[in-house]
């Protein structure tokens, strides 16, 4: 056997108010003059307009929510002149996985030299992250990517190439998990954040590689997440389903660690190309996804279908319930029902190729291969 490494660092407070506890960690910490990373959305909502006051009160906080909703490399430029035009000295990061994405980019780039596309994981010769990351803590808002937990950050290029950052430096060092302020998310988006984070565990749990933490931790998020996400999405207000939702998503994020499959890289495409919502193209796209992978891992699938509850212990159960899941809870069906056209699958294909996602999946692709996997997602 090989020797491998695991690793389990972040330290994350979970429960009802904890986010009032973002100001107390600031002071623990000496900091002053935190810049918080705020989704612009949510600056209109009561929640969230106290929470940022309350982070005022006592200290020197700044507000930087100038980026896009798949944000680009310019838009973390700008907020890193935010950061040294407040003369900031640590970052909040509030939201889901648009502004963690962009808080982790950030911090990385305060104080480290060169271009941000220098650093992408992989590259050849890439700079080494070897100079201090500014204190970061992170309050999620939404219960899908567990971007929070995560080391990794996604940002575009100019051309709206996806590009994945990656170091153990660029956790958060304290998360605030409060299921509160998810209450008030819509059922949309509280149906597609919860299909990402289940993909994250299905995904994971697949992944090539050798990681029993991550297997056990993916697939007790499968547990909680379906049973937790129809309720979430039918009663918002229920806040022990927003909570084991909330946690689901943390382990997807802690379980993907290992690895993520070909699902992902078809939606990275379907994001990049027709701007679908990251959640919502996995949610559509995972069934057929799980079909191409189902003749080389069929005990794992089963052993999902296990994990969600179902009687028929099975490959086939698991797919079937996936996509009932999806009518439940309010996902389309196809591709075609997002208005993807059909004469758009060969540069989706093109694109998901590049994507560095599937080369973990159990079940290697090539191009011709990920056109079909979109061919029946499509519908046909």
């Amino acid at each position: 056997m090989s020797i491998y490494g695991f690793s389990f660092p972040t330290d994350i407070r979970f429960g009802p108010g904890t986010r009032h506890e973002v100001g107390p960690s600031l002071d623990s910490k000496g900091v002053t003059r935190p810049l918080i990373v705020i989704d612009k959305a949510l600056l209109g909502i009561p929640v969230f307009q106290e929470l940022v006051e309350e982070l005022k009160t006592g200290r020197e906080a700044g507000v930087f929510s100038d980026f896009r909703s798949n944000p680009l490399i310019d838009d973390v430029t700008k907020g890193v002149e935010a950061f040294h035009g407040h003369k900031a000295d640590s970052l909040v990061a509030i939201g889901g996985g648009v502004a963690m994405d962009v808080a982790k980019a950030m911090a990385l780039m305060v104080n480290h030299p060169g271009s941000l596309m220098e650093y992408e994981d992989g590259l050849p010769n890439g700079r080494p992250v070897d100079q201090e990351i500014p204190y970061l803590v992170a309050v999620p808002t939404t219960s899908g990517t567990g971007s929070e937990v995560g080391r990794s950050t996604v940002i575009s290029t100019m051309d709206k190439v996806k590009k994945v950052f990656f170091d153990p430096k660029l956790l958060p060092q304290r998360v605030f998990a409060d299921p509160e302020v998810t209450v008030g998310l819509p059922a949309s988006i509280t149906a597609a954040t919860g299909m990402d984070a289940l993909t994250h565990c299905v995904e994971a749990y697949l992944s090539k590689g050798f990681h029993p933490l991550c297997d056990a931790i993916a697939l007790h998020g499968v547990t909680m997440i379906a049973k937790a996400l129809p309720k979430a999405v039918k009663n918002g207000a229920d806040l022990e389903a927003r909570g084991q939702m909330l946690a689901g998503a943390m382990m997807g994020a802690i379980a993907f660690q290992k690895g993520l499959g070909v699902c992902h890289s078809l939606a990275h495409a379907l994001s990049q190309i027709c701007e679908t919502h990251h959640g919502l193209a996995n949610g559509v796209l995972l069934p057929a996804a799980m079909r191409f992978n189902s003749d080389v891992v069929p005990q794992r699938l089963a052993d999902l279908a296990r994990a969600a509850g179902l009687k028929d212990e099975s490959a086939e159960s698991f797919i079937r319930w996936i996509e009932e899941l999806k009518t439940e809870i309010g996902i389309p069906k196809s591709l075609k029902d997002i208005n993807v056209s059909a004469d758009q699958l060969d540069t989706l294909a093109d694109a998901a190729i590049l994507d560095a996602c599937h080369q973990c999946n159990p079940k290697d692709c090539h191009r011709d291969q990920l056109r079909a996997i979109y061919q029946d997602a499509f519908g046909g």
